[in-house]
């Protein structure tokens, strides 16, 4: 059993796909090609926003914005200790400073009332706050009516991280398009991923698109030898904007498929383990299915069983961001933001795409279920 499957997705796309290919080969346009273009007016379209800007990675996606808004030495940048560490890896590079804020409970996410605290402890560290960066864990967007509020009240742009959630959405607002500026990624993993690295930008700002555009290629000016700012080797390959573009051709039908089978799960699991919530108004990409044991010895006997059974499984994340050693240096400790650490001791993620089988959401369940 795969806990992601790519290559049914692949046969699939296989005969569009090679087309496409062979037509990046026969131009010889291999980075930045038009299919770049293609893609990028296309994802604008699907996101609902004004410009997106393609790019190498989602990391590169969430550290260009920084880079474009001066984020830098002295300034603190808010996000969750409950993600993956690109997230504040971003900040550390682009200079700046992490401060955490714990998440809410059911939702994981961003719990938009201790952003205050958060505040103040940047402050009393000497640290200017500058940004907010909530992250739409697993497939579900943040709490953005209140996250743009006590960002409003503060003074904070918002970055949105929506590395997991491209395709999700809240009150019928694609995610990505939530704040000054969205990220998402296109690792392989993604709800929508391709062949290799690639990341994506949206924003409905202008000055920020170009200065965006700009920092992708080395910061050029008029052209790639003018060089008026510091950028990065941000660009995305024509063939991975091929890919892309054959997968959203499907793509709404894929999250359909993720939508009813995390239903499945949810149905018959709600008994025996916390199972995904999601409020009212809300739509997740469900880029995993993540639950909850009762304690981190009931995890270790249901994913042992799992195993015994030959189902894969994956824990996201077995250490908050705030207990890493790379993040010793800002003196958090355990105890600190207890949600996320009480969430990295039982949760774990089931397998999830959109070519899981009937049967098998069952055996995965009945496991779980005599366990």
């Amino acid at each position: 059993m795969q806990f992601i499957d790519l290559l049914s997705q692949k046969d699939r796309i296989r005969a569009a796909l090679l087309h496409r290919i062979e037509g990046i080969l026969d131009r010889g346009q291999f980075i930045m090609g038009p299919e770049v273009t293609e893609l990028e007016s296309r994802l604008a379209s699907y996101v609902g926003s004004q410009h997106c800007i393609s790019c190498s990675s989602g990391t590169d996606a969430l550290l260009m914005p920084l880079l474009a808004k001066g984020v830098g030495p002295g300034d603190a940048v808010l996000t969750t200790p409950f993600t993956f560490v690109a997230t504040a890896e971003v900040i550390s590079l682009a200079g700046a400073t992490p401060v955490f804020v714990d998440v809410k409970p059911d939702t994981f996410n961003m719990d938009p009332d201790l952003v205050g605290y958060a505040i103040d402890d940047a402050v009393q560290r000497g640290l200017k706050p500058k940004a907010l960066i909530p992250v739409d864990l697993f497939g579900l967007p943040a709490d953005y009516d209140r996250i743009v509020a006590v960002a409003d009240a503060y003074r904070l742009w918002i970055l949105e991280d929506a590395a997991q959630s491209f395709g999700g959405s809240y009150k019928e607002r694609k995610a990505g398009s939530f704040g000054l500026v969205g990220a998402t990624s296109f690792f392989p993993a993604k709800p929508l991923g391709c062949y290799g690295d690639g990341g994506a930008i949206f924003t409905d700002d202008s000055d920020l698109d170009m200065l965006l555009r700009s920092i992708r290629v080395h910061g050029s000016g008029a052209d790639k030898y003018s060089n008026d700012r510091i950028g990065i080797n941000g660009r995305l390959d024509s063939i991975q904007a091929a890919v892309l573009l054959e997968k959203l051709t499907i793509f709404d039908d894929e999250l359909a498929a993720r939508q009813r089978i995390a239903e499945s799960y949810t149905r018959r699991l709600h008994c025996r383990v916390v199972v995904p919530r999601i409020p009212e108004h809300y739509r997740s990409a469900w880029a995993q299915y993540s639950v909850l044991a009762s304690s981190a010895e009931e995890r270790e006997q249901f994913i042992d069983a799992l195993q015994k059974e030959g189902v894969p499984t994956m824990i996201y994340y077995k250490t908050p961001l705030h207990l890493q050693k790379a993040y010793d240096f800002l003196g958090y400790k355990a105890g600190d933001f207890p949600v996320s650490e009480e969430l990295s001791s039982r949760i774990f993620s089931l397998p999830m795409h959109p070519y899981l089988k009937e049967e098998e959401i069952e055996q995965i369940c009945s496991v779980l279920l005599r366990t």
